[in-house]
Order: C-alpha cells, then structure tokens, then sequence
C-alpha cells in the first residue's frame, strides 16, 4: 500500500489552524462559512503566518512568496472550515489519533508524562488546549483529504515510469547512508566512573540482543536515551561529508543491514545500524518506486483536491465580504440570502471566540 501520510501533511499545511493572540477586540466578520465565521483578525494573522513561513523557507525571495501567496489566504480560510465540517458530517474523530502524537512529541522531548508536555507548551507562551486543539483540526482536515479524495485517485505503472524518465536527472544523488541509533546516555554520568562503567555495560548488553536477533527499532524504542526512540532511532540520510570523520569513515564502510559496535561519543555509548547505503549516481526505477508513487500521487491529488473543494463550496452557505475574494470559489456557488438566523449564528460563533480568547 502506497505510503501517502507525507503528501496529506503537505497539503494540509496550509490547512492547519493557527494560534491566535488573546486580546478581546471589536472583530470584523469577512466571511461566513455555513454556521461559522471568518474573522479579520484571522486573515491578518494568516498573513503573518505566510511571511514568516516564507522568510523561513527562502529569505531572498519571501517578498515574492508572500506576494503569490497573499490572494489564496481566505481560499485556505474556507478550505479549512469546509473540510472540518465534512469530518463533523461523515463522523471523523481525531480523539485517539490526538493521543497517540501527543505521546509521540512526548517521548520526542525526552517528557515523562502529558503534564511535563502541558508545561513545555506553556513554557513557550502556548496554550496547550489551542494546542490540542490546532493538531485536533489537523487530523482531521488530513483524515477527510485521504477518506474523501485521495482514497480515489489512482496511479498507473505507465504514469509512474513516464514520471521516472522525465526526472531521472532530478533523482540522481551522492552516496549516502541512512542510519538508525540506540544511545545510553552519559548526560548525568559526569566523571563518575562507575555510571560511566554501567552505562557502557547496559550498551554492550542491548547489542547483544540486537545481535541475538532482536528488532532494531523495537529496541530502540524501549531502551535508546535519545529523541530519536520515539521514531525507532531513525535518524535520517547523510551524505559524505555531513557525520564526524569518525563516524563516517565507520558507517561508510559498512553495507545495508550491518549494525555497528558501542562507540563512545560525546552523549554516551551509541549502537549505529545502517539501515540503507546507496552509491552515488542515479537510482534504478526499482530503487525509487516508491518515492516516484508519492510524487505522482501529489500531482494528481492537489488537482483532485481542488475539483472536491468547489463542490462543497457549491453545497456550502458561503457569504463574502465585499473587498475579499475566495480564489477557490466555483463558478457554480450561488450568492447567498444573508437571513436573520444566519446572521444571530454568526453572532453566537463570534461570541464564543472571544469567550475562549480565540483573537
């Protein structure tokens, strides 16, 4: 089954909520998505949200970024709404996805429990329940994407060897290694050298049972000290030149599948796997297949995505400020009838924001 997790986080990027300051203001309503609202606030602060993004990604050319970008804020707004409503409607609950990347980002940041996550969030001037509630809303704008639209889309080998030859010159590449770890940790040893002794003997003892045939990531996951256990060690591909010629010229020398002794680095005693080794030069189709359907699959899908947005904009009571516009809208959406209900709604949404400091 095609691994397509990677393309929903992309696409829906632009589709996740965002944190808004606290302040209670006198808001302007510039649009109205069935029961909810789109505030000024809001589309200012995806404004920022975009510069800032941009200036991350390529500070040279964020001014022209920004520029491209400014005409499909409130498009992102109504998709946003739209794709939330669909999961309401259809029944989709983020609650035990929720759980379960809340305990990920946990173990990421070394935290024994939720309310040590809590904390870092707070730490950070966050609210963890805006928090909670952002990655709740993630999930599932993620969820309809792939339920609704991309659980339609098909590739054909012939699309995806077309694809292969068109951009043979893109997928060519350095040697590189991709490597898992495990990590006893000698952060709180300091130079005492019987925690030193004990945790290179815990080392040497997971290797043995990696060695007795133990499952890498499983161990990983139970034993390592580092951020990297909660992916099971992984921590990615590099290329020559980007490790410590020590560890390099090990890991280099090593094939797929090999597992390394315990090196004594700065941060303890490591065990290192190399999970893949490839050679410099251009992959076979074989070797990048997967990588080909995932690329196929995000051409085919924002296109699809966008067809599947305007039908529900054509289902959607959707009223707009004169002055913005919907780049996403349909040439077959009808202008709504503003009734009085639909403006008391608005007002009870708008209400509720400011009761929960949403801007």
């Amino acid at each position: 089954m095609l691994n397509r997790s990677r393309c929903f986080l992309l696409l829906c990027a632009l589709l996740s909520p965002i944190l808004l300051p606290a302040d209670t203001v006198v808001e302007e309503i510039i649009a109205r998505v069935n029961n909810q609202i789109i505030t000024r606030t809001q589309y200012q602060h995806e404004q920022e949200q975009l510069k800032t993004e941009a200036e991350r990604q390529d500070a040279a050319h964020a001014d022209k970024i920004v520029e491209e970008g400014q005409k499909d804020v409130l498009r992102g707004l109504i998709d946003r709404q739209l794709l939330l409503e669909k999961g309401k409607e259809v029944g989709i609950s983020a609650d035990t996805e929720l759980i379960k990347r809340l305990d990920q980002m946990r173990k990421q940041m070394n935290l024994e429990s939720m309310d040590d996550l809590e904390k870092a969030a707070q730490a950070q001037g966050v609210s963890f329940e805006d928090f909670k509630d952002n990655m709740r809303t993630e999930i599932i704008t993620q969820q309809v994407i792939q339920r609704e639209v991309g659980s339609h889309v098909n590739i054909s080998k012939e699309e995806e060897q077309r694809f292969y030859q068109q951009h043979k010159s893109d997928l060519a590449h350095n040697e590189s290694v991709r490597l898992s770890e495990i990590l006893i940790s000698t952060d709180q040893a300091g130079d005492d050298q019987q925690k030193l002794d004990a945790a290179k003997a815990k080392a040497e003892e997971v290797l043995k049972q990696v060695r007795a045939g133990g499952d890498f990531s499983e161990i990983a996951k139970k034993q390592s000290q580092d951020a990297s256990a909660a992916q099971g060690g992984d921590l990615g591909d590099f290329e020559r030149g980007k490790l410590a010629k020590q560890l390099e010229d090990l890991t280099f020398g090593m094939k797929k599948g090999d597992v390394s002794d315990v090196i004594r680095t700065k941060q303890g005693f490591v065990i290192l796997k190399v999970v893949d080794h490839v050679s410099a030069g251009t992959p076979t189709f074989t070797e990048v297949e997967n990588r080909v359907q995932e690329q196929v699959y995000m051409q085919k899908l924002q296109p699809a995505l966008r067809d599947y947005l305007k039908r529900l904009r054509e289902e959607a009571f959707i009223d707009i400020k004169p002055g913005y516009v919907d780049t996403g809208a349909s040439p077959n959406q009808t202008k709504p009838v503003v009734t009085t209900a639909a403006k008391e709604a608005s007002a009870k949404e708008l209400k509720k924001k400011k009761k929960l400091g949403v801007f």
